[in-house]
């Protein structure tokens, strides 16, 4: 099992920005997929982002489309999300995971961070 821990969560006003880190305890196989998640309040868990590790594929919600970007750091191993203009509804704790393939289904990641509170205030 690899460790995963998000940082870079907050406060901020509507329209503005944050990025969030995710480290990871050890490299992975080249076919593992990052993702980022998130979970407001009484609604399910929502695929915000994944990326592959090899490669530079990506796929993002609809929701976040053209404001979000997910990238990695492979030497690193760490995955980041910049997120920008941000909205009130972007309001949830957000997870960085890792799956074996290809999916945005959050039920087939099998190791999750403990997520990081991310509030946008208007």
């Amino acid at each position: 099992q690899v460790t995963l821990v998000e940082s870079g969560g907050g406060s901020v006003q509507n329209g503005g920005s944050l990025r969030l880190s995710c480290r990871a305890s050890a490299r992975s196989p080249s076919s593992t997929v990052y993702g980022w998640f998130r979970q407001a309040p009484g609604k399910e868990r929502e695929f915000v982002a994944l990326i592959r590790v090899r490669g530079t594929s990506a796929l993002y919600a609809d929701s976040v489309k053209g404001r979000f970007t997910i990238s990695r750091d492979n030497p690193k191993n760490t995955i980041d999300l910049q997120m920008n203009s941000l909205k009130p509804e972007d309001t949830a704790v957000y997870y960085c995971a890792l799956a074996s393939q290809y999916t945005n289904n959050y039920r087939e990641y099998s190791d999750w961070g403990q997520g990081t509170q991310v509030t946008v205030v208007s």
